[in-house]
């Protein structure tokens, strides 16, 4: 099992993994051929539990501890960003506010235990109970307006790591994009380095091996 370390704008992330690029070949496929957003989740959802099945392929230049609190990093960006995946990595007692209206979202754990919980801030002003995935746990979210969430770290004592699919640029949503986490843990701009940008479509064009 690959350890989590401090962060360190001197780490590249390297190749990008097979397992990575098996997923991120599969998403790709998925947006682009799909009939319905009902379809991207169900099949997303088999996908992400393919890929969250092991946890020995994320980069430490994606996993790293951000010594501020939780942060997201950007694995792939999409150049018409229908999609984007990204890590959530969350020291324990650390949590993050994600403005992710009119968003799906695909969600897996990959280390320890993530909580999430969604608050709905459209007419409804409603919360929901929040839920907890071990490691290698999925869960899929249809696109809502007005929707906020929370994820937190469930353990107490150990660093846990979220990836997550998204249906477009969730940082774009945000007004301000100038680091990680306000205050009240609210996301404002992913974690990357200059050393370590998200892989891009050049990334994935080598021939992926069975």
């Amino acid at each position: 099992m690959n350890m989590t370390v401090q962060k360190s704008d001197a780490q590249t992330p390297g190749p990008v993994p097979p397992a990575l690029k098996r997923f991120i070949w599969d998403i790709q496929s998925m947006v682009e051929l799909a009939d319905s957003e009902r379809e991207i989740l169900v099949i997303g959802r088999d996908l992400m539990a393919r890929l969250v099945a092991n946890d020995d392929w994320l980069p430490e230049a994606f996993s790293a501890q951000d010594p501020a609190g939780g942060a997201q990093y950007q694995l792939y960006r999409d150049g018409l960003e229908r999609f984007s995946v990204v890590s959530t990595v969350l020291p324990a007692g650390s949590r993050l506010l994600i403005d992710q209206p009119n968003l799906w979202e695909i969600v897996g754990t990959l280390r320890g235990g993530v909580s999430r919980r969604i608050h709905d801030l459209s007419a409804a002003r409603r919360t929901a109970e929040p839920q907890a995935l071990r490691a290698g746990g999925v869960d899929v979210s249809a696109s809502q307006a007005g929707r906020v969430v929370e994820v937190s770290n469930a353990l107490t004592d150990h660093v846990s790591i979220g990836v997550h699919v998204y249906g477009g640029d969730v940082t774009k949503l945000n007004a301000r994009r100038i680091g990680r986490a306000s205050d009240d843990g609210r996301l404002l701009g992913y974690a990357n380095s200059p050393n370590a940008p998200p892989y891009d479509i050049l990334s994935i064009q080598t021939k992926i091996l069975d």
